[in-house]
Formats: structure tokens, C-alpha cells, sequence
């Protein structure tokens, strides 16, 4: 009694404290993953650190995904020899990290994550109980112990391909549950981007939140605000690109996660769902691109997220009358800045977006040479998916699309029929432009010369 007292005092992760534990080792004849499940470059480290002497294992997502069968992304190990040893172990390595310092080994065109074992007491905490370092060295017990979520404990060892559970993560795994190790109030103060992870593992595979994990969520999101901006603008691209956008975004919502923490998720989900059609079939293509291993531009899914905003504005500021582009320039200014101060868009991926933008009011325009001018625009590909995606979501005809599909690939004679059918079109701006006034020739005194 005094033990579970003193425990719940001090908030410690369930099993420190009590002891050593002793761990469900799973053999291979009951969880079914061989060896050579694991990409070559995680069986090249934990082979080679075995040989040294050390401890390792593939870790966390890895061991819960293949449990799952799901090919992991990416695999990392966790390992009982310092950062320094890990990386006198392998030339092309480097110890990366100041609040959490691990290794990254390059092997080939993969980098394999490398930890040491966590352990010990946080005693580096701010006011709110945020971890602000967390360099301290352990077990591998104890570093089940300070891992966020049960199924993220779990531990391959590729030498006899057994499974190592301290917390049991297999039978969360199997219930379909996501629950948080210790106590998960203290925890969302240690990090709140954990708060995120819940949000995201969930979304991503179909689990329900522990009623003890969820709990906490609601009242601890402010805790959100304090942090970095960077930190959390990589939070959100690991939401986009989890393969599950669309409900990793509305699970953030319900859970709380998005009323004055998220201000860009605020104006995103906004509004009615019929409203948010354009939004739900570009984070369906991005999904399927995730799935078929394709690669994703960050600035064009940055710039479907906030399209909404601009589109609204735009529209807006043409039916007072002001002319498609210098009004697409200014609603695009006015959504810039209302991101700047709460999403750090590296300007990497706000260049494009604004590209892919300010090219939209482009396409009304089929007359003369602006369309062969157009084609030439380097974001001219990106700029016309973007115009696809209108299209289905029935913002733009979809003989607008066709049109200049055709005119991309069309031969000259082809391209110039195009022309003249769009002289009759109404699709869109298709006069020709104003033609300008000669300029009036001054008199050597100065003044103008009379039109008369």
C-alpha cells in the first residue's frame, strides 16, 4: 500500500518502482516474424553490435507494424551501448540531439535510428513538467517503462527472433487498443506532442484510445501552444502523409486538439462537411500516393489545405468587382498571414504554394500565346493537378481540364483548332486583351501634339 502510494505521488511509469519485471518473451512459433522481415541495413546494425558486445533490438513501430502486416517504414534499435560507442561502431554514423541524443547509422540509402537505453529519473523538467533533456542511461526494462504506448514497447531480437513484451503490448496490440504507459496526465506534461501521437497512431490504425490515455487529452492541449512552431509544423506533415490524413485531421478535432491550438485546422475543418469536398480528394491522392510508395510534394498538400481559405477570399474580393488575379494575389496575401504567426512554413514549401496558387486564375486565360507561355512555367504540372483536383471537387468545369489537357499534348495544328474553339467558349476569360493606346508624340517645346 505504501509502495502504490509513494508511485502515484510521484507519477512514475507503471513498473518502476516495483522491481525488476519479468518480461513475456514470444518465440517465433507464436508471433510469426523471421528475420528476414527486417530490412538488411537493421539487420547489418543489430548484427554488428551484437558482435561487440552490446545489446540490440529493433524497436517500437517497426515490431508493432510487422505484428500488424504492415511493412514498416523505417526500423530502429535500441541498444545498451552509449551514443559514442554506437558510433565508434560504425564510420558512417553520427550522434545527432541535444534533449535526446541518438545515432543515425547510413547504410546504403537507409539511416537506421539507434538508442540507447533510457533510464533513471527526469530531473531536467520546466514548470509544466516538460522534458528538457533526457540523456540518462538504463536497462532495457526501464526503457520499456519510458516508452509512450504500450505497443510502441516491444522488442525484436533478429539473433533468435523473439519478441520481448515488458508492458503488454502484444494483447493491446490484439484488442486493438492504444494505451499509454504510467500515468498519461504526467506523460502529456514530459511531451505534449505525445497528445499527437495518440491522435495519429490511432487515425492511422484503426484503434481506439484507452479511456485512461484519452482522458487527460482535452485539459492538457494548451500545453500544445508552448510549443516550438517547427516542432510542431513536423508534427502535422507526419499527420498528412500517415496514409489515414483525412481522420488523423478529424480525430484531432474531436479529441480537442484543434480550437485554438491548431488555429490552421480551425479554418480547415471549419464550416459545413459538404464544404470540405476539395479537401477530402486531395488527402485521398495523397494516401494512395503514400501507399504505392510514390513520392509526395509538400508544397502542393500544403497548398490543398489551405486552399479554402484563399479560394473563399478570392471569390469574395472578384464578386466586388476586382479583376481574377490582382484579387487571388490579394486573398492569397491575406491567408499568409494568417499562418505566419501559428504554422512555420518553411518558405522552401510557401514559395510553391504561392506558385501553384497565383497559376490557377492563369488557366481562363486561352487566347494568343498566353497558353504556350503558360506550358513553359516550371510549375505549370503541379499547377494543373491542383486544377484537377477543382475540377472533381466542382469548383472549375471539367471541360476547362480537358481543354488543356488536350492543348498539352496536342501537335501545332491541334493546339491552334484549340484556339479557335476557345474564342467561343465560355469557360472562362477568352476576349482578347486590350489593346493599348499609342503613345502621343510631344513637340519639341514640350507639350503634346493635338490628335486633331
Amino acid at each position: 500500500m505504501i509502495r502504490k502510494l509513494f508511485r502515484k505521488m510521484l507519477e512514475l511509469p507503471a513498473g518502476l518502482g516495483k522491481g525488476r519485471v519479468r518480461p513475456r518473451v514470444i518465440p517465433l512459433a507464436q508471433h510469426g516474424i523471421r528475420r528476414e522481415a527486417l530490412s538488411r541495413a537493421a539487420l547489418k546494425v543489430t548484427a554488428r553490435l551484437q558482435e561487440e558486445g552490446f545489446a540490440a533490438y529493433v524497436v517500437g513501430g517497426a515490431v508493432r507494424d510487422l505484428l500488424l502486416g504492415v511493412s514498416p517504414k523505417d526500423f530502429d534499435v535500441a541498444t545498451n551501448a552509449t551514443p559514442e560507442q554506437v558510433h565508434h561502431c560504425f564510420r558512417r554514423s553520427r550522434i545527432i540531439g541535444r534533449r535526446f541524443r541518438i545515432v543515425h547509422v547510413m547504410m546504403g540509402p537507409e539511416t537506421i535510428e539507434v538508442t540507447t537505453f533510457r533510464g533513471g529519473s527526469i530531473n531536467d523538467t520546466n514548470e509544466t513538467g516538460r522534458i528538457m533533456a533526457d540523456n540518462s542511461y538504463g536497462t532495457q526494462e526501464e526503457d520499456a517503462h519510458r516508452r509512450d504506448f504500450t505497443v510502441n514497447a516491444l522488442f525484436y531480437d533478429p539473433k533468435n527472433e523473439t519478441i520481448i513484451d515488458y508492458q503488454h503490448g502484444v494483447k493491446d496490440l490484439q484488442a486493438r487498443r492504444l494505451v499509454m504507459i504510467g500515468q498519461p496526465a504526467r506523460r502529456y506534461q514530459e511531451d505534449p506532442v505525445r497528445m499527437l501521437r495518440a491522435v495519429r497512431l490511432a487515425a492511422k490504425l484503426g484503434f481506439e484510445i484507452d479511456a485512461h490515455t484519452q482522458k487527460p487529452i482535452r485539459a492538457h492541449a494548451h500545453l500544445l501552444r508552448r510549443e516550438p512552431a517547427a516542432r510542431l509544423f513536423d508534427e502535422m506533415l507526419k499527420l498528412l502523409m500517415s496514409g489515414h490524413a483525412y481522420a488523423c485531421l478529424l480525430k484531432l478535432r474531436d479529441e480537442g486538439l484543434s480550437h485554438g491550438v491548431f488555429p490552421l485546422l480551425d479554418a480547415v475543418l471549419g464550416g459545413e462537411d459538404d464544404d470540405h469536398r476539395f479537401l477530402k480528394l486531395a488527402l485521398a491522392s495523397t494516401d494512395a500516393r503514400m501507399r504505392e510508395d510514390k513520392p509526395i510534394s509538400v508544397g502542393f498538400l500544403l497548398a490543398t489545405l489551405l486552399w479554402r481559405q484563399v479560394n473563399q477570399h478570392w471569390q469574395a474580393l472578384m464578386s466586388e468587382g476586382e479583376r481574377p488575379l490582382p484579387a487571388l494575389l490579394h486573398a492569397i496575401g491575406e491567408v499568409e498571414s494568417e499562418q505566419d504567426e501559428t504554422l512555420a512554413i518553411p518558405r522552401r514549401y510557401s514559395v510553391t504554394m504561392r506558385e501553384i496558387w497565383t497559376l490557377q486564375s492563369r488557366f481562363d486565360s486561352r487566347i494568343g500565346q498566353r497558353p504556350y507561355r503558360f506550358l513553359e512555367q516550371p510549375r505549370f504540372r503541379a499547377a494543373f493537378d491542383f486544377l484537377v483536383l477543382r475540377a472533381e471537387a466542382g469548383e472549375v468545369p471539367r471541360a476547362l481540364v480537358d481543354w488543356w489537357a488536350a492543348f498539352q499534348h496536342g501537335d501545332t495544328e491541334e493546339r491552334e483548332a484549340l484556339l479557335e474553339q476557345a474564342k467561343t467558349s465560355d469557360l472562362g476569360e477568352t476576349r482578347a486583351p486590350r489593346k493599348r493606346r499609342p503613345r502621343r508624340r510631344r513637340k519639341p517645346g514640350g507639350a503634346p501634339e493635338s490628335d486633331a
